[in-house]
């Protein structure tokens, strides 16, 4: 018996469309705030700031769309879309073909820009084959069962500089597989520094939530490629003093090469769950990277002010921070 292809709803689909997402089967890809003021050489992402990626050559998109395990107080997108379930192999469509299709969906998104009069045309050319790839966007990558076969093949790609991959850490067995094919960065995003915190910031659809997150942890330590963590900080949430420390042993625990220490966004969905007065400002977010660095072998290696971001760099285990 053939297992039919999962498929986002119609009616999900339509309000991501309508969003400028481009969406087929379960993947959806869009193109970001930050890669559209590149187009129109008005600034550019921290990641571009601080790795050196081609903002306007990045994709951004999710092979599985709206599924997560998690329903994140401080997520932009609006929960009731997610649903959790697993996504079995037989029902996933295959890397190559959300590739093909999701790049031509990108293409149609940027199709526009060179009548408005401002996109850079060189930018632009370069924009319609991208050599970035960031899985994140939306939902949990790490759901998608061919997940290592689509870093590869992503990689294998002849533009191809580098490869992203952003988890929460609720499938500890797709990290373990990942550790064997692993992306060229990846994020795991540290929300919480404690059990309590962490179910009431993440709000796992499941129960042992926070020991599959603490085990991916574990395997994230070992893993032999460029190692991120991300925490989103809230303010009145989850940036009280008596966090640093707890935050500082989840750090020692993970062993990542660079920490990016950035504030929640009133944007988007979260604003029904969240107060403007919950997004901290960059000094804010600066004066706690700078605690968590005083406890830990990191020290402050770079920031971007509009994004409320900064980035702590291992003192220890050093890397080069830009991708060759």
């Amino acid at each position: 018996m053939i297992m039919p292809k999962l498929r986002i709803d119609p009616g999900i689909e339509k309000q991501l469309r309508n969003a400028k997402y481009g969406v087929f089967g379960h993947s959806a890809v869009q193109v970001c705030h930050w890669t559209k003021k590149s187009l129109h050489n008005e600034g550019y992402c921290y990641k571009q700031k601080f790795y050196g990626v081609d903002c306007h050559r990045c994709m951004e998109f999710s092979p599985a769309a709206v599924l997560c395990g998690q329903n994140c107080v401080f997520c932009w997108r609006p929960m009731e879309f997610m649903r959790f379930s697993g996504m079995v192999a037989e029902e996933a469509d295959d890397p190559k073909e959300i590739y093909e299709r999701l790049l031509e969906e990108r293409r149609k998104l940027l199709s526009g820009f060179p009548g408005d009069g401002k996109t850079d045309p060189k930018k632009h050319g370069e924009s319609l084959m991208p050599n970035h790839f960031a899985i994140s966007l939306s939902g949990e990558p790490t759901v998608y069962p061919k997940l290592p076969e689509l870093v590869n093949f992503l990689k294998g790609l002849p533009d191809t500089r580098s490869v992203f991959v952003v988890t929460n850490g609720q499938e500890p067995e797709m990290m373990e597989k990942l550790a064997k094919e692993p992306p060229t960065q990846l994020y795991l995003s540290v929300n919480a520094p404690n059990r309590v915190l962490f179910e009431m910031v993440n709000r796992p659809s499941i129960e042992n939530g926070w020991e599959r997150f603490v085990r991916s942890l574990g395997i994230f330590s070992g893993m032999k490629t460029r190692r991120i963590l991300r925490l989103t900080m809230i303010k009145g949430m989850n940036m009280d003093s008596p966090y640093v420390k707890q935050y500082a042993d989840l750090i020692r625990k993970a062993n990542p090469h660079f920490i990016e220490v950035k504030a929640y966004m009133w944007i988007g969905f979260s604003r029904k769950r969240l107060k403007e007065g919950n997004m901290p400002s960059h000094s804010e977010v600066r004066e706690f990277a700078e605690r968590l660095a005083n406890l830990t072998d990191f020290e402050i290696a770079d920031g971007k002010e509009d994004s409320r971001v900064v980035l702590l760099r291992n003192r220890k285990e050093k890397i080069e921070r830009f991708i060759k």
